[in-house]
């Protein structure tokens, strides 16, 4: 491993909203040392002068499907896992070159994949895992037509869901994701878009099923992520124990309190709707699914104002399909009507890593944490769009201490 000193870096630090001019040592993919005074380089050390840039985390986005090659799983269900696997290597070099360094994946990846990115294998941001989302029979993750009886899901599909359906079998299947290395377990709690048979305003799963996954994580030292619409869906797996409520839309001000109460955090997903509109069609998606994203479009919007004005903590996600990754930046530019720029850096460094349960791993400059960074041309403090922007404006990308990009030179 390399020895990198940055020197007259002008420091972003995401918890306290603010630049410190001063100097960064890492060593072996770890920040080694952060000073405001300068660092002696130590002698096997390359010397970055900054000049002034703005050094900052690298950023997380906290809901991806890395393997989501096309919008219409049905037909993604029936692809070649090898053929999907090249294909999402294209999506995370993408996803790295925008400045991501570390992806929460929302159904779909698994111990194969995250291991290939660990190894550099395949360049791309870490990849925190589920595996495989688990579902009811009929629920989000069940992506059969009402004319089509066999399940056709197993345990090494090249799906993003898991059908299983009574406590036995979602503990079952629970374990199974766990056996698998997965560091977070994903439950689908309410209706959605992209399922061929269920109503956006269904709740999935019975209230003693969600009860065993969320014993099923905590067991294991791991947490539950819901996909969750409405308001009724959403209050029930806070109660539960739901740690982190995907998209949220329809929630309502019982959600924010329930929220506080649980110490969860919300990941709204508002680009996917927008890319979805304009898109959905076009990137694969059946014409009759693509209609029900009308059903949380505009919500999404009023569900970010709430929480926003309500205090609750929130995780930048994007939850894009097939060609439509290339929007992940503009989830920024939705969000940035209603949440100051620091909020918005937050939520995607180091909110993320509280909610995962890795403070201090990554998503901020302090010793011990993982050397993600990237450097910025200008001050995202002050116009958030610069990050929208990196082919001009991230001058570098350096994940785990090595560089992915660098333009200082």
């Amino acid at each position: 491993m390399t020895t990198t000193l940055f020197q007259n870096a002008s420091i972003l630090n995401p918890r306290a909203g603010d630049l410190s001019d001063g100097d960064v040592l890492v060593r072996d993919g770890r920040i080694a040392e952060v000073s405001a005074s300068r660092i002696a380089a130590p002698e096997d050390a390359a010397v970055v002068d900054l000049g002034g840039r703005v050094l900052m985390p690298g950023l997380t986005d906290g809901h991806v499907h890395v393997v989501a090659v096309t919008a219409d799983f049905a037909a993604l269900k029936r692809m070649s896992p090898f053929y999907v696997s090249a294909r999402a290597g294209q999506i995370l070099k993408a996803m790295l070159m925008r400045g991501f360094t570390t992806v929460r994946d929302a159904g779909g990846a698994d111990f194969g994949l995250a291991r290939a990115v660990e190894e550099g294998v395949i360049p791309g941001p870490r990849i925190l895992f589920c595996g495989h989302a688990l579902s009811q029979t009929g629920g989000h993750g069940d992506m059969r037509t009402p004319g089509e009886n066999e399940l056709g899901f197993c345990f090494c599909c090249a799906g993003l869901g898991l059908v299983c359906d009574g406590v036995p079998e979602v503990r079952r299947a629970a374990r199974e994701e766990i056996r698998k290395g997965a560091t977070q377990i994903k439950i689908m709690a309410s209706g959605g878009v992209a399922s061929p048979t269920d109503r956006i305003d269904s709740t999935q799963f019975a209230r003693e099923e969600i009860a065993a996954v969320v014993e099923e994580a905590d067991a294991a030292n791991l947490y539950v992520m819901a996909h969750a619409y409405t308001a009724r869906a959403i209050n029930r797996a806070l109660e539960l124990g739901v740690r982190t409520i995907e998209h949220g839309n329809l929630m309502d001000e019982e959600s924010c309190r329930l929220f506080h109460a649980h110490g969860a955090y919300l990941v709204p997903t508002l680009s996917t709707y927008a890319a979805l509109a304009d898109e959905g069609v076009d990137a694969g998606m059946p014409v009759d699914l693509q209609r029900k994203v009308y059903d949380v479009l505009d919500a999404g919007a009023r569900a970010l104002e709430l929480a926003y004005r309500e205090g609750v903590p929130m995780v930048y996600g994007s939850d894009l399909l097939g060609t439509m990754h290339r929007h992940q930046l503009n989830e920024f530019n939705i969000r940035k009507a209603v949440v100051p720029a620091a909020d918005l850096i937050r939520a995607a460094t180091t909110n993320a890593a509280d909610a995962f349960g890795r403070s201090g791993e990554f998503g901020e400059i302090i010793p011990g944490a993982r050397a993600d960074f990237l450097v910025s041309a200008g001050n995202p403090l002050d116009d958030i769009t610069v990050l929208t922007r990196p082919d001009t404006n991230l001058l570098a990308i350096m994940k785990a201490g090595a560089f992915h990009k660098n333009a200082l030179r």
